[in-house]
């Protein structure tokens, strides 16, 4: 059974259910998350990596090191108002989300190459980065940092690889109702990540209805901001009957930023079997 921490609540999170690892733009493996979920103090995590399923995680539920692991993905969706970013929990190997990240990796890698060209082509310099599945931005934008170029990270996103940049390249992402049915089919809960990281905020929110559960708990950024926030995404979520879940959406090493309560936690957690 999947448990949070133990003790009474103090404000930290009961567990971090949104983080990356190298599977896709971060660079925390497997093996480090029990150490890095023990530092942020937390048992529980949910591995949610970018349009691809963790492949070293044999199961919807696993124990590595005391720490419980919950697979789940990030899969970014296109709507008629924007692209929204949905999180899959506990997640099952089903033919149809198979078919999808298989479709989204294949072009990730081809998407990565061209980028990786332009930059070279556009600063005459070599970057160093694999074009593997589960390339993004982020892996380019390092590799950029640690060449001749004379950009670091945020700079690469500014000035070369942002999506008004002049190595940017367009890339393949699945409509909502096939993102949708793809996660309903694999996982447990299916959930609308970052609301307010969207150009439209409310739209997303609209979006949110249609799934099982909503990410309330999040670094959004200042604190009025959050407050008035989080008051809107309860009242979405009251309305709805949307769970409320949420994590540091970590592409570091620090976990534990933010997460949901022990009561939001056990509602959530009612939702995920023990396999």
């Amino acid at each position: 059974m999947i448990r949070a921490r133990n003790g009474d609540f103090d404000g930290d999170p009961a567990a971090d259910l949104h983080l990356h690892t190298t599977a896709s733009d971060g660079v925390l493996t497997v093996p480090r998350v029990p150490e890095a979920a023990t530092s942020g103090g937390v048992d529980v995590v949910a591995v949610t990596d970018h349009d691809r399923v963790h492949p070293e995680l044999d199961a919807p539920v696993t124990d590595h090191g005391g720490v419980t692991v919950i697979r789940g993905i990030e899969l970014r969706v296109e709507t008629p108002e924007q692209r929204l970013d949905l999180l899959g929990y506990a997640v099952r190997d089903t033919p149809g989300l198979r078919e999808v990240t298989e479709r989204i990796q294949t072009d990730r890698k081809e998407r990565g190459r061209r980028i990786v060209e332009n930059v070279e082509d556009h600063l005459d310099v070599r970057l160093d980065v694999e074009l593997r599945e589960g390339i993004g931005r982020p892996n380019i934008a390092r590799a950029i940092e640690e060449s001749d170029a004379p950009y670091d990270y945020a700079g690469a996103f500014d000035h070369l690889i942002g999506d008004d940049g002049p190595c940017y390249v367009q890339r393949y992402v699945p409509d909502f109702e096939t993102g949708v049915e793809a996660l309903r089919e694999a996982c447990a809960v299916v959930g609308l990540a970052h609301p307010f990281r969207y150009p439209d905020p409310e739209s997303a929110l609209d979006r949110a209805a249609e799934l099982d559960a909503v990410e309330r708990f999040y670094p959004y950024g200042g604190e009025s901001a959050e407050r008035e926030d989080a008051e809107l995404v309860e009242r979405v979520a009251a309305e709805n009957d949307l769970l409320l879940t949420g994590g540091s959406d970590a592409h570091d090493e620090t976990l534990g930023v933010a997460g949901p309560t022990p009561d939001a936690f056990e509602a959530f957690a009612a939702r995920v079997p023990d396999v």
